[in-house]
């Protein structure tokens, strides 16, 4: 019993990295029809935006944070939409998509060959204890992840549900002609969604570096992950998106602690296949249906 309750903690804490990436994708997707295949390395690159920061601006791990949130927001928020998604975007998604696992590819290279090719320790929000609790010990680590990532979600949540701007956006989401007529800024939405995005895989690197170091290829599985995440909780529910990296965390702890760990990376595939055979439009989806 105790080693299955350190096995949620641990998948809970996996699970809420998945979906804060995996809601970044369905963000993007409801507002802009932009599937971003760079989300993987979106997480990655803030934890050595926040290294620079302390290694050469000198700064504490704390500013080094709010520097590291600030540059993400401009460049992975406003910069990615300005540069990349909106030059692209009119000529279709399919451009839009090859376009964007370039950029992955390039900011994967970039961060290799002008910073470093190895694995680098990255400062943790606790220390590295455990919380005994019926006999089973709980990393704090794990536990900060979850309790950070849930603030972050009831955040959003409330948001989106609670302030004009939220639910500005999401009309947006829903009917961007009807969004129009009511006279709702349609392209100030959808940039604030792109710096949401950003704001989320900021959290999500921050929250996950401590544990699998910072690395210029963390992103190559992570995206596809998150990705799998979303399409299993369904695309175009932001509830979805959480319910399936919550999902898929704890999956993927328990394959490998009782399966093995060679399939645990293949588990994310399975589960994409499943849903999209038997429910294309995921766990807590909308069918969508298109007339031609």
């Amino acid at each position: 019993m105790a080693g299955l309750l350190q096995l949620l903690s641990s998948g809970l804490a996996t699970g809420a990295i998945y979906a804060l990436a995996a809601t970044g994708f369905v963000l993007l997707w409801q507002t802009s029809a932009t599937v971003n295949f760079a989300q993987g390395e979106f997480v990655m690159l803030p934890a050595f935006f926040i290294l620079a920061a302390m290694k050469l601006l000198g700064l504490g791990f704390v500013p080094a944070i709010a520097f590291g949130f600030v540059v993400s927001v401009l460049v992975l928020g406003a910069l990615f939409k300005r540069a990349l998604v909106d030059p692209i975007l009119p000529h279709g998604a399919l451009p839009l998509i090859i376009a964007t696992i370039g950029f992955g590819i390039l900011i994967k290279e970039t961060v290799k060959e002008t910073y470093s090719a190895e694995a680098l320790p990255f400062p943790a929000l606790v220390p590295a204890a455990a919380l005994r609790l019926g006999g089973a010990a709980l990393s704090l680590q794990d536990l900060s992840i979850l309790g950070f990532a849930a603030l972050a979600i009831a955040a959003l949540e409330l948001f989106l549900t609670r302030t004009r701007t939220g639910r500005a956006m999401q009309a947006t989401a829903q009917n961007r002609a009807a969004a129009v007529i009511l006279g709702i800024p349609v392209e100030r939405m959808i940039l604030y969604t792109f710096l949401l995005n950003a704001a989320l895989v900021c959290l999500a690197s921050v929250l996950i570096s401590p544990i699998y170091l910072a690395k210029f290829d963390n992103g190559e599985s992570l995206g596809l992950i998150a990705f799998t995440s979303a399409i299993v909780g369904g695309f175009n529910r932001v509830r979805g998106a959480i319910l399936g990296g919550f999902l898929v965390g704890i999956a993927d702890n328990v394959t490998a602690a009782y399966v093995s760990t060679e399939y645990r990376t293949a588990l994310p595939l399975v589960l994409l296949i499943a849903i999209v055979l038997f429910r294309p439009q995921g766990l807590l989806g909308r069918a969508e249906e298109r007339r031609i």
